[in-house]
């Protein structure tokens, strides 16, 4: 039995950074991105050095490399002396991602999004790459069944393949209000507070 997809994304007149396309497994999360981004789409990379700094693109400067790691929450030189099979799961997605944001390409498409590493994990790496992406030129998206990414990576907008529907994220509106309070005969302190 064959699935047929139809409809289109509505990204292109939005001002983003980060999207997610989220849903259980087997609803078509990669055949999805995999169709609307096949220049994007990162297919992985391969491993063959001795250490995970000599694993990166030739022409790329150590400076560029580590700045690059460290801005996806991956901070520790000895680790970076390793090599890549040497590294824990975690480890392993931030340097791959490292390695997407500084292919030359503007957007790139990470399928398997923090699938296989700890949800505490995930959701540091997460928090760490969504800073990273945004100081960024570079567009994200990120492919996952896991839909806690969703709060912690606070992407722009969402597609959910378990029905196909599209969210746009908003900001929560602030309402902001301060008020002047005065206690045991001293002079008005003026509190603020937020409501969110």
């Amino acid at each position: 039995m064959d699935k047929h997809f139809v409809g289109k994304l509505p990204i292109e007149d939005l001002d983003w950074k980060i999207g997610a396309i989220v849903g259980r497994s087997g609803t078509g999360k990669t055949t999805v991105a995999k169709q609307l981004f096949p220049q994007e789409y990162i297919r992985g990379f391969d491993y063959s050095a001795e250490t995970v700094l000599d694993d990166f693109p030739k022409g790329l400067t150590v400076a560029d490399i580590t700045q690059a790691l460290c801005s996806v929450g991956f901070a520790s030189p000895p680790d970076w002396l390793k090599p890549y099979s040497n590294l824990s799961q975690g480890e392993k997605m931030r340097v791959d991602v490292a390695r997407a944001l500084l292919l030359s390409e503007k957007r790139v498409v990470f399928d398997e999004f923090t699938s296989v590493i700890d949800r505490d994990i995930a959701h540091v790496a997460c928090m760490a790459i969504s800073k990273s992406v945004r100081k960024s030129g570079k567009q994200f998206i990120a492919v996952t069944c896991h839909y806690d990414v969703v709060d912690w990576l606070e992407p722009d907008w969402v597609l959910c393949t378990d029905d196909m529907s599209f969210d746009k994220k908003k900001e929560p509106a602030l309402q902001l209000s301060s008020k002047s309070t005065r206690s045991n005969g001293s002079s008005g302190a003026c509190l603020g507070s937020i409501i969110i």
